[in-house]
């Protein structure tokens, strides 16, 4: 019962943090630090980590689904029912794609697991999340008022490729923020706010589903009844919070910029570094 208490608390880091630029990763490692799972088997901890972003996902899928559904119902002049596809959102689908192949060719190349191994640590996370903490105020400090995009059907497949190098950043040193560095990137070449939040969710879907996938494969399905369970609550809980969450974001960044993100970030960047020092986590 006590690790279906903590995989509530790993839901609800997930959901907030996975969707806010403040990186997911960073708090879930430090959360762990704290907080762990108690008689589980070897691994189930870094694939659990991973596989609870379906719960986010999910959340997109269910506050976009008229967005990211190309098959639409049509009706003829006559009454005749049947389906079409959206062009818009093909294309969509289209750009999408096209800001995943750089993550694609880092896992193909095998870049991932030498980012895992030699960057997934605490010092790493602590100067990630400074650094992109600050990229975020000079960022918005630089920012013009009109924004060259601010309809997501404008975004172009050159922005496409710009944005998809930036999450490659995300997916080299945890501590980034896949949903932070994809604004930044969209950002810096004139994206709305709004629009670029959006995409970045739209962005996540194969990203994380990808991701969770190969987790799952690497763990294999050999989940004890508990373990299960665990993943289970995680994933509802990261559904629940994340779809608050996301209602929240877009909503705040109608009349806000994202400076007060980076503010936390460097103060959360700052206490990691603290901790280490501590000798508190290693």
């Amino acid at each position: 019962m006590l690790n279906i208490f903590k995989a509530i608390i790993f839901g609800i880091i997930e959901g907030v943090t996975e969707w806010l630029p403040i990186s997911s990763t960073g708090h879930l490692i430090l959360a762990e630090a704290f907080i762990k799972f108690q008689n589980l088997s070897e691994g189930f901890w870094d694939m659990f980590e991973v596989v609870i972003q379906l719960g986010a996902i999910l959340a997109v899928v269910i506050l976009y689904f008229k967005n990211i559904w190309p098959i639409k119902k049509k009706e003829s002049k006559h009454g005749d029912k049947g389906y079409k596809f959206d062009k818009d959102i093909l294309n969509l689908w289209g750009k999408i794609i096209v800001s995943c192949i750089p993550a694609i060719a880092i896992v193909l190349l095998g870049i991932d697991d030498f980012a895992d191994e030699h960057f997934y640590n605490p010092t790493c996370i602590s100067i990630m999340l400074i650094l992109v903490g600050v990229a975020f105020i000079i960022i918005e400090n630089m920012k013009k008022k009109k924004s060259r995009v601010s309809d997501i059907k404008e975004i172009t497949y050159k922005d496409a490729v710009i944005i998809g190098i930036f999450q490659l950043i995300a997916a080299i040193f945890p501590g980034t923020s896949r949903s932070g560095a994809t604004i930044i990137g969209a950002l810096l070449i004139g994206i709305s706010r709004t629009v670029s939040a959006e995409y970045t969710f739209y962005l996540a879907i194969p990203a994380m589903a990808g991701a969770s996938l190969l987790k799952i494969l690497d763990f294999g399905l050999k989940f004890t009844g508990e373990e299960l369970a665990v993943l289970l609550v995680g994933t509802i809980v990261s559904l629940v919070v994340s779809i608050l969450i996301i209602k929240f974001l877009m909503n705040y960044i109608k009349k806000h910029d994202f400076k007060v993100f980076g503010y936390y970030r460097i103060a959360l960047g700052i206490l990691v570094i603290a901790l280490l020092l501590a000798g508190v986590i290693k």
